[in-house]
């Protein structure tokens, strides 16, 4: 077969010790359902750089993620090379952007071959650098919806509150839920703060001023993108008839990591009940949902309307090509708030 180039993570613990090569690889067959794309720009999300120094090896592994050499990477944009037979909705020469599922290919390469559900025409004059760092975070925010009960036909005049509401997670929660009618409080540091106000955040609170306990329980539907730590408080702001709470700040991959099948996945299990209780004390009827990703196809299509139409936005803050990824691991690592992307030498 020829060659083709992938970005090869090979994980260490120490993220000084990570080390990141763009190197050559097989190309992948394609299967009649899928689209051969050439990545033009992939995105670096956190949990890239938390893959990086093995979290998550032990659930992930079952979808063939795990092992010592990762190609690492979820979303991108690009140009479709090649379609399969039964692939109706985008051919060659189409700019497109996409998912690419957890698994062991991964987006940090040169071209990608991937199922043709999870990937969309990029709506004509959108950047692929604005486009490719959506996919990942949306979807993620839309399982974490989802889980609770919360869309586009019940938000309007609903009370949300937002806990790191400065990161990706939530600037999108922000603008999606502002555009649904839904009224955001928002939780970040100051330095996010006009930034939130900017997306559509109807209150700003300062985290390092303000404790979670003493704002008000009047909340219908409250999202932890911040720690696990904030968990109960953020949920003791709920209403008594409240939809839910979702969290993405969960402990599943790493107490499983730490502790194995069987002590970790009981660990996690005790952690889920005990929060799951705490809320039901306050909110009987409310839904608690541990989000993880998963492509999904409402997802996508509710994406794709908004590119169309009024584009979510993420700012990107750094840029640079795939054979120098370190320092877009790094710059993710630091908790910047905004994206970095790998991109190609073209």
């Amino acid at each position: 077969m020829s060659t083709n180039m992938a970005l090869v993570c090979r994980v260490a613990k120490a993220p000084a010790s990570r080390a990141l090569r763009w190197e050559p690889v097989d190309t992948q067959a394609l299967k009649p359902d899928e689209v051969r794309v050439r990545v033009h720009v992939a995105s670096v999300n956190p949990i890239d750089v938390k893959r990086a120094t093995g979290y998550g090896q032990r659930v992930l592994s079952l979808m063939g993620a795990g092992g010592p050499a990762l190609v690492l990477g979820n979303d991108f944009a690009g140009v479709v090379t090649e379609a399969g037979r039964d692939v109706l909705h985008v051919a060659t020469g189409d700019r497109v952007w996409g998912l690419v599922p957890t698994g062991p290919q991964g987006a940090h390469r040169s071209e990608v071959c991937v199922p043709s559900r999870w990937v969309r025409p990029l709506p004509s004059g959108m950047l692929m650098v604005s486009a490719a760092v959506l996919p990942y975070t949306f979807t993620t925010l839309w399982r974490a919806l989802q889980g609770i009960g919360l869309h586009e036909q019940n938000a309007a005049g609903r009370h949300v509150l937002v806990n790191g509401a400065g990161g990706a997670l939530g600037q999108l929660a922000i603008q999606l839920l502002s555009r649904w009618g839904a009224s955001v409080t928002a939780v970040c540091g100051a330095t996010s703060a006009a930034r939130c106000i900017a997306l559509g955040a109807s209150q700003v609170i300062d985290r390092h001023t303000t404790h979670l306990a003493d704002l008000p329980s009047n909340c219908d539907a409250s999202l932890n993108f911040g720690a696990w730590a904030d968990e109960a408080e953020v949920m003791g702001r709920l209403h008594p008839h409240a939809l839910g709470h979702a969290t993405t700040v969960h402990p599943l991959l790493g107490d499983i990591d730490a502790r194995g099948w069987l002590a970790g996945g009981l660990a996690c299990w005790r952690a889920w009940r005990s929060m799951r209780l705490r809320l039901h004390a306050t909110a009987p009827k409310a839904r608690y949902a541990w989000t993880v990703f998963k492509p999904d196809e409402g997802a996508m299509q509710t994406l794709q309307r908004s590119l169309l139409s009024r584009p979510l936005l993420l700012e990107v803050g750094h840029r640079t090509p795939f054979s120098q990824a370190d320092s877009a691991f790094s710059h993710v690592g630091q908790g910047r708030p905004t994206r970095a992307v790998l991109m190609a030498e073209i």
